[in-house]
């Protein structure tokens, strides 16, 4: 009796070991997902340079080096805020990013949940050989800037913000002999590095997972 006794008690230790270890593992899980962040997603929707519009001779056209863009900045988390620092833009001449002929400041801002934000702007240029890219658009193909950005944005998780993450993306823009960008669509800004918040977050789930186990 005592042996069958011991036998039930070991059961019942057993089998609330694993509801124990099966309740933590999806809390760790949750926890995964609530913590778990994703930066904006930045592109260009317009781009277009005035000079480079070969079907407009005016006089204010030829002398207009501005370059006026659209910038968009969405925020696909459903659940968390993004808290914007400066945003910086650079553009260059070509893909070559040692001929920076533009630059702008975006003020920082916060941005919530599942939310876009649209930023109309122009910038005046300077250093362009004109001539020279006139010609790409009017006898070759096109001509290409290479627009650069870069910020650290914050992550608003219910009442806190998370520690600054570096944003640094760009993209290649082509430009026809109308002086608009070729791509219909916006042009992602991208960057070769990996999320840092799906690392942190698995990294966080992982470790209380070996912990539970």
């Amino acid at each position: 009796m005592s042996g069958n006794g011991e036998g039930r008690c070991c059961d019942l230790c057993f089998g609330k070991c694993c509801r124990f270890i099966i309740t933590s593992g999806f809390a760790a899980l949750f926890l995964w997902l609530a913590l778990r962040t994703s930066k904006p997603t930045c592109s260009i929707q317009e781009f277009y340079v005035p000079i480079l519009n070969k079907t407009d001779h005016s006089t204010i056209t030829r002398n207009n080096h501005s370059i006026f863009f659209d910038l968009k900045l969405d925020n696909e988390m459903k659940e968390k805020g993004v808290y914007y620092d400066n945003i910086s833009l650079t553009f260059f001449n070509g893909p070559n990013t040692s001929l920076p002929i533009a630059n702008y400041t975006v003020p920082g801002f916060y941005q919530g949940h599942g939310k876009k934000a649209r930023q109309k702007l122009v910038v005046e240029a300077h250093g362009l050989p004109w001539e020279a890219a006139f010609n790409n658009v009017s006898n070759g193909p096109m001509s290409i800037f290479r627009v650069g950005l870069s910020t650290k944005v914050r992550f608003k998780i219910v009442f806190w913000f998370t520690k600054r993450h570096n944003l640094v993306v760009g993209a290649n823009v082509e430009v026809n002999e109308s002086g608009k960008k070729v791509k219909k669509k916006g042009i992602k800004l991208k960057s070769g590095s990996p999320e840092c918040g799906c690392r942190l977050g698995l990294s966080l789930f992982s470790i209380v997972l070996v912990a539970l186990l």
